[in-house]
């Protein structure tokens, strides 16, 4: 009984490769560690053999696995290359593995998920070639149940979902903003929804945009007493939640019945902001989330204070029904941490329980605290769903694209409320490659896949939910992670880590379902190192990719730029990201520089400046033989204009527009590998000169035209003018 076949029995690699001509075996500490977080002991050599044992016992005896999926086709199945099929049949429902191999005889019934009849299957023969179900059965998550002719009885989460995810549409273009980033006149020192939803009204109505893609706006972990807080939007201490920091205080209804003496408090609010704006916008600082907070929630704490009306009563209510334990445990959360911190390991122990009475206990003490964090969880829900029907009613096809960071802090809400989902002693990651020799830690505790599995995967749908509330799409972070994930022991550097396994195809129809019921396009974040059989298996279920120019290169054969008719259709294509060099850094090289005076550089800067240039040389080349750039090469603008007529010489559905190059920008959002060497998160749009740059501004900026004129044959024609 060895260590591998254990951990092949809990899916839990032993080897990964970096490369396709490279195999690395994990450490076996890496193996017994992760192992050991999934509940299993691997200690010593006995202890693998009992595991074994009562693994491959207990996978012999079960009639079915904790979760079965079954793919149905719907009315609004379509390809990413066309249409739905209009007229054409219907394909039977694929069976699904796990029920063939069933006793024969074995009868099936079905309990909805809105708590209908039982639904009958029949029997089933247990054979492969058995046809699935014929029965109709509803979309949704419902309860599986298998009765042997014996007697022998089992039930499963029986997950039935859609082939495919909603398809984008024909074409369209878009563009990709952090929202932090964008301030206007009007916001508080960062950008804010109410700033959100005058880009998607202008963008879609003024150019003709299809979508608006944002950086997550999940809520922060809190800033302690003297401290300074992670401005990073993909280290979130809640998935699940909105971030109220991002609440245009004056659009709250509220807000306009201040009286007295709240109402001068609000005013020096107001005063106070429009100093931190000028601070970014004329002197130069940086964007000051903590100090932006301090004031919104300062004048939040006011606005509370104001009576709700009938109608504004009826509607939180309704809100607090909806999400129900799920808010309750968030808002408690955020009591609990203004008490005792925002680490939560830190807490009393009873309370690190939020089942525990001792919790119950604190929550109904800390009532009008917990209050007060719901209540800024409905007004942000209400702010972002002002924003996304600004976006629709402006014309767009697809209006906001959300962004789902890959994890939680280990520190935060959904860390604690969810506790048991989480795997304790471990964080995700990326393992050694090519771009980075030492692997990454990126501090975010991993689902565990069993008890997922277990669930119903119920934290998932109710994530994937949340997020598509108010969205056209989701882009989902590293997407990879449906399918597998690096651990890193706690302690341990990333080089120690191993993969763990998830369902890949329960992952996959819980996140198709979602978004059919949401009506919302799916866009994975595949860039990066991705084993076999992934994209093809997004793809087959409606997964749009990312495909970023500098990285379209043939992999494969000679390694030159990918001629545009190569490029795939299902994706969103795009000249950067926010990880990634502007698109005029990147053509003048001003990336290299910037990484020189950093201390980033790991080779002399004459041998970087050369690699660069040759880069950027091979593309330009390529687009100047498409015609694609007309003046030839050598002005800055010239060449990021050409870049984005490539993007549109492509079959991709969907063309992101990074927002920074609409004005030059030369500076990256996140600069990965840097902490605070430079201000990550913190910068606000600004033009070439690095003068920032406000919404307003944006609107009459030449050349924000000039680059949105490559995008003149997908506007319509007459302009909008609703």
């Amino acid at each position: 009984m060895t260590l591998a076949r254990l951990a092949a029995l809990h899916g839990v690699a032993t080897s990964y490769s970096p490369s396709p001509d490279r195999t690395v075996q994990a450490s076996e500490a890496a193996v017994v560690a992760a192992l050991a977080a999934l509940d299993v002991d691997a200690s010593t050599p006995e202890a693998v053999r009992d595991a074994v044992a009562a693994r491959e016992r207990a996978l012999r005896e079960r009639l079915l696995p904790p979760t079965v999926v079954l793919w149905t086709d719907t009315d609004t199945d379509a390809s990413p290359e066309g249409p739905a099929r209009d007229g054409a049949e219907p394909t039977p429902p694929e069976t699904p593995e796990a029920l063939t191999s069933l006793p024969p005889g074995t009868r099936l019934t079905v309990e909805t998920e809105d708590e209908g009849p039982l639904i009958d299957l029949g029997d089933f023969t247990g054979a492969a070639e058995t046809p699935a179900p014929s029965t109709a059965l509803p979309l949704g998550i419902h309860r599986l149940r298998a009765t042997t002719p014996d007697g022998t009885t089992a039930e499963a989460h029986l997950v039935v979902a859609p082939r495919r995810a909603p398809a984008p549409p024909p074409r369209a273009y878009g563009f990709l903003v952090q929202l932090y980033s964008l301030l206007s006149r009007h916001s508080w020192g960062m950008g804010d929804l109410g700033d959100l939803a005058e880009l998607a009204s202008w963008s879609g109505r003024a150019l003709g945009a299809g979508f608006v893609q944002v950086n997550p706006l999940h809520a922060a972990v809190p800033t302690p007493p003297g401290g300074a807080g992670d401005p990073s939007p993909y280290r979130p201490s809640s998935r699940r939640f909105p971030d109220p920091v991002h609440l245009r205080v004056e659009a709250v209804p509220e807000f306009a019945h201040l009286g007295g003496e709240a109402r001068e408090r609000a005013g020096e609010c107001l005063e106070r902001a429009a100093e931190l704006r000028a601070a970014v916008l004329r002197e130069g600082a940086l964007i000051d989330r903590d100090a932006v907070w301090e004031l919104k929630s300062a004048a939040l704490e006011l606005i509370r204070d104001v009576p709700l009306g009938p109608g504004r009563c009826a509607a939180y209510s309704d809100f607090l029904a909806e999400h129900g334990e799920a808010l309750e445990d968030h808002a408690t959360w955020y009591a609990l941490a203004e008490r005792y911190g925002p680490d939560w390991h830190a807490w009393p122990r009873p309370l690190q329980d939020p089942a525990s009475p001792e919790s119950a206990r604190a929550r109904n003490e800390l009532m009008d605290r917990v209050d007060f964090h719901e209540r800024l969880a409905w007004l942000t829900d209400e702010q972002l769903a002002a924003a996304q029907r600004a976006a629709r009613d402006a014309g767009m096809p697809v209006g906001l694209i959300h962004d789902l960071a890959v994890g939680v802090h280990p520190d935060g809400a959904d860390a604690w409320a969810q506790r048991r989902h989480f795997a304790a002693g471990m964080s995700t990651g990326a393992p050694p490659d090519a771009f980075n020799a030492h692997g990454q830690d990126w501090g975010l505790p991993p689902w565990r896949p069993d008890r997922l599995a277990e669930s119903g995967y119920a934290p998932f749908r109710a994530l994937l939910r949340a997020t598509l509330r108010h969205a056209g799409a989701v882009r989902v972070d590293h997407v990879m992670g449906l399918f597998r994930l690096w651990w890193v022991p706690t302690g341990r550097t990333p080089v120690d880590g191993t993969y763990v396994r998830y369902d890949a195809e329960a992952m996959l129809a819980v996140l198709v379902l979602e978004a059919h019921r949401a009506g919302a396009l799916v866009i994975g974040e595949d860039l990066g190192t991705v084993e076999p059989g992934v994209r093809e298996a997004l793809r087959e279920r409606g997964v749009l990719g990312t495909s970023v120019l500098w990285f379209e290169r043939d992999w494969d054969g000679d390694g030159l730029p990918l001629p545009p008719e190569r490029w795939r259709a299902d994706c969103l294509a795009t000249a950067t990201t926010h990880d990634l060099p502007s698109t005029a850094a990147r053509v003048t090289g001003a990336h290299v520089r910037l990484r020189h005076d950093l201390g980033l550089l790991t080779r002399p800067l004459a041998a970087e400046r050369a690699e660069a240039a040759a880069d950027v040389r091979e593309w330009l080349a390529l687009i100047s033989r498409l015609g694609l750039l007309p003046g030839g090469a050598g002005r800055e603008e010239d060449e990021v204009r050409a870049v984005h007529r490539f993007l549109l010489a492509t079959p991709a559905r969907m063309v992101g527009v990074w927002l920074p190059d609409t004005v030059g920008d030369r500076r990256p959002q996140n600069l990965p590998g840097t902490w605070d060497q430079y201000p990550n998160w913190r910068l606000p749009v600004a033009d070439a000169a690095g003068r920032p740059v406000t919404l307003e501004d944006l609107v009459a900026a030449p050349r924000l035209h000039a680059l949105l004129d490559v995008f003149e044959a997908l506007r319509p024609h007459p302009p909008r003018t609703r």
